[in-house]
């Protein structure tokens, strides 16, 4: 098995313009992913989403690297706090959108974990968690953005 790509296509009944802001604003992504989010959706923009409440809560650092409305937001995560996102340190998230008959085609893709320098039993652990956790986010963004969509 290939522990370096996690890679997802979703198709969502909605423009690309409104799928665009549900995966890159933060309002909007801690709707369906993390439950809070804090960064400008800009290129550069450093913040953090936070899993859980409180002091429980586990805040994993952001890093916006590129924002192109309405075809392509990606960005880094999970990386050192005190340090800035690079290739050997952080995973890269990059959500491409395409028009797709009268909705948009979401291709999800996260790499980045060969890149860590893990051993392998760590690197096999951190994979199969994050397709655990991307197989239960990602299928919640099309039920979300149905319930923003305006009905005549």
């Amino acid at each position: 098995m290939e522990y370096g790509t996690i890679e997802r296509e979703i198709y969502i009944d909605a423009a690309p313009e409104v799928v665009f802001d549900v995966v890159s604003t933060p309002e909007h992504l801690a709707q369906w992913w993390p439950d809070t989010a804090r960064y400008e959706p800009v290129p550069g923009s450093v913040g953090e989403i936070t899993f859980g409440d409180g002091d429980a809560g586990k805040v994993v650092p952001f890093t916006v690297v590129d924002a192109v409305p309405p075809r392509t937001f990606s960005f880094r995560w999970a990386h050192p706090a005190d340090q800035p996102a690079t290739d050997s340190n952080s995973l890269l998230v990059t959500f491409d959108l395409r028009p797709s008959g009268a909705g948009t085609l979401l291709a999800f893709r996260e790499t980045g974990f060969r890149e860590q320098g893990w051993e392998i039993a760590v690197l096999e652990q951190q994979y199969r968690d994050h397709v655990t956790g991307w197989d239960h986010f990602l299928p919640r963004l099309a039920p979300y953005v149905a319930t923003l969509q305006v009905r005549p």
